[in-house]
């Protein structure tokens, strides 16, 4: 601490910043990410005087909120991100776009321009004043809460404020817009009150209305037969127990949204797949012979109901979760775990068992429509290496594109680990940040699943992983193209271009001489992918491994195959190959 500091402590006053990490600090935070610059330096000088959070630098202020996203959606913690004025903030809006549309509690700090410049040519100058853009009409239809800290003074008003909102349902993101001036200036220190513990915040029972809890508990009761589609609240309101008894007490069958795999064991004879566009026809068996069929912490979104409008038009449908469906049924709003719970005490408490069903059967994959002269591994090979080499308490990121498809569809969770997907925004890239973020917030082996083109946009980040010796294994399928933007192109539009096709890039090597000391491997058959993934568990640290794929090679996704098996269809697309299950 330095010298000025520590005389403002004794004055009962410090710098606003210096006030700012001890306050993130005592709410358990233990990493803030972000990358520097002039008008968020003092934050930076703060954090690295307090010592109690760690300040991860990225290479992209995109990368630095999905490091943030993967640390609170790992952990249940809020994740911290700081970015400097301008380009730099501006940088900040794609992720925060994910983690509203997510759902994921995030924070993010934003320095600005010392205020007496604003509206006299200051550099980034985005106060609104004297034609500058104003950054809070940018930021706030990303976040749950958006101020500008211009009185010192109203910090200690407006960050707890600022937490709450990102904590609250729906979570999401708070952005703080400080001001250089703003960030040195002195504050009285307000008198502490007790600091929440760390971990996922406590939240309060939220009334449940009691003549929904009825009518659900009723429609539940009377009915032999129950599929539930499980999605990603599930995994933040910390209800996997809730969920699984509840399965227990109906005997349902158990479907997952493609963003919550993890939420119930895919091993367990109850679970019947995944539901929406990469999912599996057995959900929709399923709920056709289903007499009510629950929504358990979704809305279930476009992806995650493709190909099951028909039945669920049919079907009695009940939803749990603080939110209102996309579909029509009734719904018992409120806090997701306590809804569960309070379901589940109406309910016989033996366990009943589950009707017969196929199962998560794989959809067949098409092979590619040609093959090049380069040695290629198919997906479902690929994703099987992977699966035998992934420890049971693994962190698995996959990323948008045809291989994330492949990896949703055929890829099981880790029974005591994470399987994450981020379809908010289905942002290319986001894996590699979210990656490192939660591989440094837990300490446990992350696996970042991802094609070339999401490698292209954010995959430097690897360096990143290698600066804080993260323990993060990158598995590249590297198909040398935009591969699903390539199908597209054949199935919807002629095939008449080729722009999305890529000259061959060998990204091991590339990576191999850019990091010396990283393990970086290049894979042409599963067993060499198996074999190079077990070896990136051994010790800590990051490992990269590139697996070449065919850019022709048909994923399991809706649209596709429905393509391929009829060449006419259009069942999960308009003329345009536009994904419509509506």
């Amino acid at each position: 601490m330095t010298s000025a500091t520590s005389n403002a402590h004794e004055s009962n006053t410090v710098r606003l910043v210096d006030y700012l990490a001890g306050e993130l600090a005592a709410a358990g935070v233990t990493h803030m990410f972000g990358v520097g610059g002039a008008n968020i330096e003092d934050l930076y000088d703060a954090v690295h005087h307090c010592g109690a959070v760690h300040s991860v630098v990225a290479k992209h202020e995109f990368s630095a909120v999905t490091m943030a996203d993967g640390y609170a959606r790992t952990t249940g913690r809020l994740g911290v991100v700081a970015a400097t004025s301008g380009g730099g903030a501006m940088n900040l809006v794609p992720g925060l776009a994910e983690a509203y549309t997510s759902r994921v509690p995030v924070l993010a700090l934003v320095g600005q321009p010392p205020t007496g410049q604003e509206g006299h040519g200051a550099f980034q100058d985005t106060s609104g004043r004297a034609g500058s853009f104003d950054a809070r009409e940018v930021f706030a239809p990303v976040s749950r809460f958006c101020a500008r800290v211009d009185d010192p003074d109203s910090l200690t008003e407006l960050l707890p404020r600022a937490v709450a909102a990102a904590q609250a349902d729906p979570r999401g993101p708070a952005v703080l817009l400080l001001p250089k001036d703003v960030q040195q200036a002195l504050i009285r220190v307000p008198a502490r009150n007790a600091a929440p513990a760390p971990g996922r915040p406590a939240t309060a029972a939220a009334h449940l209305d009691p003549v929904a809890v009825t009518a659900v508990s009723n429609a539940l009761r009377g009915a032999s037969r129950v599929l539930i589609i499980a999605g990603e609240e599930v995994a933040a309101a910390d209800a996997r127990g809730e969920l699984a008894d509840l399965a227990g007490r109906l005997g349902a069958w158990v479907a997952v949204t493609p963003d919550a795999k993890d939420v119930f064991d895919n091993h367990d004879p109850r679970f019947a797949g995944v539901a929406g566009v990469m999912g599996h026809s057995n959900v929709e068996d399923c709920l056709r012979q289903a007499d009510v069929c629950l929504l358990a912490g979704t809305r279930l979104p476009l992806l995650a109901r493709g190909g099951l409008d028909q039945a669920l038009a049919a079907a009695d449908v009940v939803c749990l979760g603080p939110e209102p469906p996309f579909v029509a049924g009734s719904a018992l709003g409120g806090n997701l775990r306590e809804a569960l719970r309070v379901v589940a005490a109406r309910l016989p408490s033996s366990p009943r068992p589950c009707p017969p069903h196929a199962g998560p059967l794989p959809t067949r994959m098409a092979g590619p429509l040609f093959r090049g002269s380069e040695r290629t591994v198919p997906h479902a090979q690929a994703v099987a290496a992977v699966e035998a080499a992934l420890p049971e308490d693994a962190l698995v990121f996959v990323d948008a594109g045809n291989a994330g498809a492949s990896a949703v569809h055929l890829l099981p969770a880790p029974r005591h680990g994470r399987f994450i997907v981020a379809v908010g925004m289905g942002g290319m890239g986001y894996t590699f940040g979210a990656g490192i973020g939660a591989a440094l917030a837990t300490g446990r082996r992350t696996y970042v699943l991802a094609g070339d083109g999401a490698f292209f946009m954010h995959g430097m980040e690897v360096h990143t992983a290698v600066e804080y010796d993260a323990p993060v294994t990158f598995v590249i399928f590297n198909n040398n193209a935009h591969a699903m933007c390539v199908l597209r192109e054949e199935f919807f539009q002629g095939g008449v271009r080729n722009d999305d096709l890529f000259l061959r890039t060998d990204l091991a090597a590339g990576v191999a001489a850019a990091f010396p000391s990283l393990k970086a491997t290049g894979a042409t058959d599963g067993a060499q992918l198996r074999t190079a993934l077990l070896h990136s568990s051994t010790g800590g640290g990051p490992a990269f491994v590139a697996v070449a794929c065919d850019p022709r090679e048909i994923p399991p996704f809706r649209p596709f195959q429905s393509h391929t098996e009829t060449n006419e269809s259009k069942e999960g697309s308009d003329e345009r190959g536009v994904v419509q299950v509506g």
